[in-house]
């Protein structure tokens, strides 16, 4: 992304906060830009407010706790990354839980007792196992019956996801983003915005293989 688009990107979610103040993604959305801008003290706030708005996006613990080792405010980041371990973990959100604990080792700061494993519910067993993080069908988890996209992501939510957490994102939660940042999805920030977010919400936070 180029000085200018990075800008025009910042402008975008500046607008959107100042539009509803109460809007969770568009916090994150304009903290991540800031970040990946190298403004860490605005970042650090827009992280800050996020975590007012939804105290449980384990995420945002991540980037406010790197903003803050960036700013050399090191006391602060290991309460932040403490704290955001501890919420990764209790929700299973594991991609974040790991990475919070790399940068707790970075800084010398011992890494949170886990959690006790979760007793499985006496639903159903079905045999398959979704693997996205704080999925709550435990033993009742469903597969897709067919593939939801024509590509290698689909295959892979095929193989992972429960049609329980699919139907979550493509009735409630995919929408909410398409309307919260206002998407075009003829356009290639749209989709890749889109993307990002559904990858995000299915755990899929590597590149998605065949």
């Amino acid at each position: 992304m180029t000085p200018a688009e990075r800008a025009e990107q910042i402008t975008r979610y500046r607008n959107m906060v100042q539009g509803d103040p109460e809007d969770d993604l568009a916090q994150f959305r304009l903290g991540q830009a800031l970040m990946e801008d190298g403004q860490y003290a605005e970042a650090v706030a827009s992280f800050e407010r996020t975590l007012v708005l939804s105290p449980g996006f384990s995420r945002v613990f991540q980037y406010l706790g790197d903003c803050l080792i960036k700013e050399g405010r090191k006391e602060k980041a290991v309460e932040v990354l403490t704290r955001g371990w501890t919420v990764a973990d209790e929700r299973g959100d594991r991609l974040p839980r790991d990475a919070m604990g790399k940068l707790l080792t970075s800084l010398d700061a011992p890494i949170p007792a886990p959690a006790a494993p979760k007793v499985e519910d006496d639903g159903t067993d079905t045999g398959f196992k979704c693997h996205r993080p704080g999925c709550m069908e435990g033993k009742r988890a469903k597969p897709l019956a067919v593939t939801p996209l024509p590509d290698a992501i689909g295959v892979r939510i095929l193989r992972d996801v429960c049609s329980a957490c699919w139907t979550m994102w493509l009735k409630d939660l995919s929408i909410k983003v398409i309307n919260e940042l206002r998407l075009d999805l003829s356009s290639d920030f749209g989709q890749g915005e889109y993307d990002r977010h559904m990858r995000e919400f299915l755990g899929f936070e590597d590149e998605p293989k065949a």
